[in-house]
């Protein structure tokens, strides 16, 4: 049984939908899954800080002064804001793709560095 994935969600830049991955090119750049693991993890959450900075700063105009700290306003550009950080495909997913592109660089720590420490 095979599994068949619509060719518009195989074009999409961003893909919120987890497509299945060929092993062998997600291996093929670094020689081991565990290697191309963290690599792809550690992309992943360098883009979770960026997108929770960018998103702390368009936020912080909304956070109000007021004693009141119970009382929520509902302020429409600030609902707007944050509907469109969940539409965001996932860090994982983005941090794959940039990785299957090769826009991800990483290096080995020299070996003499890391007995030094």
């Amino acid at each position: 049984m095979s599994l068949k994935i619509p060719r518009a969600l195989m074009t999409m830049k961003h893909s919120t939908v987890l497509i299945p991955r060929n092993f062998v090119e997600l291996v093929e750049p670094t020689g081991n899954i565990y290697e191309t693991t963290v690599v792809i993890a550690k992309n992943a959450k360098r883009i979770v800080a960026k997108v929770k900075d960018e998103l702390d700063a368009k936020l912080v105009e909304f956070v109000s002064q007021a004693d009141n700290s119970e009382e929520l306003s509902e302020n429409k550009e600030h609902i707007e804001i944050s509907k469109f950080y969940e539409k965001q495909p996932k860090p994982i997913i983005i941090s794959t793709e940039e990785f299957l592109a090769g826009k991800v660089m990483y290096h080995y720590p020299d070996e003499a560095t890391v007995l030094e420490e």
